[in-house]
C-alpha cells in the first residue's frame, strides 16, 4: 500500500467534489434536507449576499478568497462555506476544530496538493476554528499564502479575540446574523411543504419562532419533532408545540410578551433596589431558557443607565461578570451573572447621565452646528493664529486649582444649558458638592450672583 493509499485509509477529514449537491437520504434530518444547494436557496444574509454585496459578488465572479465566518449559531455558516465551494467547483475538505488535530491538518494539505495536482481547487473548511490553539491555527498560514487552498473558518465567537492576527490579516471577516421572524416563517413554509405536515397556528409559529432565537437548525429540529408527535391533526396548535417540546418550552417565550415582561420585571426589580425579586426575576429567565450572554448585556445596560456615576464601579463589576461568564460558562458562570445583579440592586441609583445624554441630543437635533468658539479652536498654523485661532485660551492646568473660572465652553449664543445634574446619593453626592463649587467659582470671576440652584 502506497503512502497515499494510506492517507486515505482513514481519512481524517472528509473529501468532497463541491460541484454538485450530495444525495441526502430521507431519513436525514430535516435540517439537512432544506440545507439549500444553490446560492439563491439562501433564507437570511442578505447584507452578505445580496444584489452587489461582497459574498455575491464573489460567487458571481467564481473569485472566492479565504474567510472568517462569525454569527450565532444555526445562521448558515457551514452551508456558505459548501457554496463557496460549489461555486469555484472546488474539492471540500471539512473539519471540525473540535476533534481534529495538527497532523489532521497536514492530511487535508496532502489532500489539496493532490487535487492541485488534478487540476482541481480546494476549500478547507474548519468549524468552530477559534477552539483550535495558536499552533494549530498557525499550521493553516503557509498554505493560505501560497493559495494551496482557500481557507473558511466558522466561529460564533468575536475573531478578533479568538483567532491569531496573522491568520486573521490573511482572510476576511464576514458577520452572519441571526435569522429574523420573517425569515424563520419562510422557513418553515419550507419545511412544511416538505413534510406535508398540517398547518401551524399563528400562536404557535410565534412561540415556537421565538423559542428558536434565530437559531434555523433550532427551529426546524423543533418543528420535525413537533410534527413527528402531533398524529393526525388538523392543526399544529400551541398545546402540540407544549407538548413536543415540554420542559423545553417555558411559559413566556423568546420572542413574545412575555419575555419582555420577564426582562422589564427583572429591570424595574434592579432599579427598584429590590435584590430578592432581582435574583427571582433573573433565576426565571435563565431557567426558561434565555441567552445568559443576553442577560449579561441586560446588567451592563442597568448598570450605565440606573447607576451611573452614582457607583462608576458597577459598569465594571457588570463588565468582569459578563467576561466570566464567557470563561466559565454554564452554570458556574452564571453565579457571577447573580453576583452582579445583587450588587447593582444594593448599589445607590442615579439616571442623572442618562438623562442628560438624552437632552444633549436634543439639543444638538433641533440646534444645528454651532460654529466652534475661536478661543477653543487648535491654531497648527500661522494663517490659524492669525485668524485668532486658539486667541486668549486660558490653559486650565495653569489656574488655580487647574481651573479657569469664567471660561464658557459653548458655542456663542447658545448660553450654558446644563444637561447633567448629578442626584445626591453615592458618589454623585460628592460630584454635585463640586459642581456646585466651580459653578459658584464661574459667577465670582463673571461678577455674577451666585447660582443658589
Amino acid at each position: 500500500m502506497t503512502r497515499q493509499d494510506a492517507l486515505f485509509d482513514h481519512e481524517p477529514a472528509p473529501l468532497e467534489q463541491a460541484d454538485g449537491p450530495n444525495p441526502v437520504p430521507e431519513d436525514a434530518p430535516l435540517a439537512e434536507r432544506l440545507r439549500p444547494a444553490h446560492l439563491d436557496e439562501v433564507i437570511g444574509q442578505s447584507h452578505l449576499l445580496g444584489p452587489g454585496k461582497p459574498l455575491r459578488v464573489a460567487f458571481e465572479r467564481g473569485r472566492v478568497h479565504s474567510m472568517i465566518l462569525w454569527g450565532p449559531p444555526g445562521v448558515g455558516k457551514t452551508t456558505l462555506a459548501r457554496l463557496v465551494a460549489g461555486a469555484v467547483e472546488a474539492r471540500f475538505i471539512v473539519l471540525s476544530a473540535v476533534l481534529a488535530g495538527v497532523k489532521d491538518i497536514r492530511d487535508a494539505v496532502v489532500q489539496a496538493e493532490l487535487a492541485r495536482q488534478a487540476g482541481h481547487r480546494t476549500v478547507v473548511f474548519v468549524d468552530e476554528v477559534h477552539r483550535f490553539n495558536k499552533a494549530q491555527q498557525d499550521a493553516f498560514l503557509p498554505h493560505v499564502e501560497s493559495g494551496l487552498f482557500t481557507f473558511i473558518g466558522a466561529t460564533t465567537e468575536n475573531p478578533s479575540f479568538e483567532v491569531n492576527s496573522a491568520l486573521l490579516s490573511r482572510a476576511t471577516v464576514h458577520v452572519l446574523k441571526a435569522l429574523q421572524p420573517p425569515e424563520q416563517e419562510q422557513l418553515l413554509q419550507r419545511a412544511a411543504a416538505l413534510l406535508a405536515a398540517p398547518p401551524l397556528s399563528a400562536a404557535a409559529a410565534e412561540r415556537l419562532i421565538g423559542y428558536a432565537d434565530g437559531d434555523a437548525r433550532r427551529l426546524l429540529n423543533a418543528y420535525e419533532n413537533l410534527v413527528a408527535q402531533a398524529g393526525e391533526v388538523t392543526e399544529l396548535d400551541e398545546e402540540a408545540l407544549e407538548r413536543s417540546l415540554g420542559e423545553q418550552l417555558r411559559r413566556y417565550d423568546k420572542g413574545g410578551d412575555h419575555f419582555y415582561d420577564s426582562i422589564s420585571a427583572l429591570h424595574k426589580s434592579v432599579r427598584g433596589s429590590d435584590p430578592d425579586a432581582a435574583l427571582y426575576w433573573f433565576a426565571r429567565m435563565l431557567d426558561g431558557g434565555a441567552d445568559p450572554r443576553y442577560m449579561a448585556r441586560r446588567l451592563i445596560r442597568m448598570a450605565n443607565e440606573d447607576i451611573g456615576n452614582a457607583d462608576p464601579r458597577a459598569l465594571r463589576l457588570a463588565l468582569d461578570a459578563a467576561e466570566t461568564y464567557e470563561r466559565l460558562g454554564s452554570p458556574e458562570g452564571e453565579l457571577a451573572l447573580a453576583q452582579a445583579v445583587v450588587y447593582l440592586a444594593v448599589a445607590p441609583k442615579s439616571n442623572a447621565v442618562y438623562v442628560a445624554w438624552k437632552a444633549v441630543q436634543r439639543l444638538v437635533r433641533e440646534g444645528g452646528s454651532q460654529p466652534v468658539p475661536l478661543h477653543l479652536r487648535n491654531a497648527p498654523t500661522k494663517l490659524m493664529k492669525g485668524l485668532g485661532y486658539g486667541q486668549a485660551y486660558r490653559y486650565a492646568h495653569d489656574e488655580p486649582g487647574a481651573f479657569a473660572a469664567g471660561v464658557n465652553y459653548f458655542p456663542e449664543g447658545l448660553g450654558e444649558p446644563r444637561f447633567y445634574e448629578p442626584v445626591p446619593r453615592g458618589l454623585e453626592l460628592r460630584i454635585r458638592d463640586k459642581l456646585a463649587e466651580l459653578r459658584r467659582l464661574n459667577a465670582e470671576a463673571r461678577g455674577q450672583a451666585p447660582d443658589k440652584s
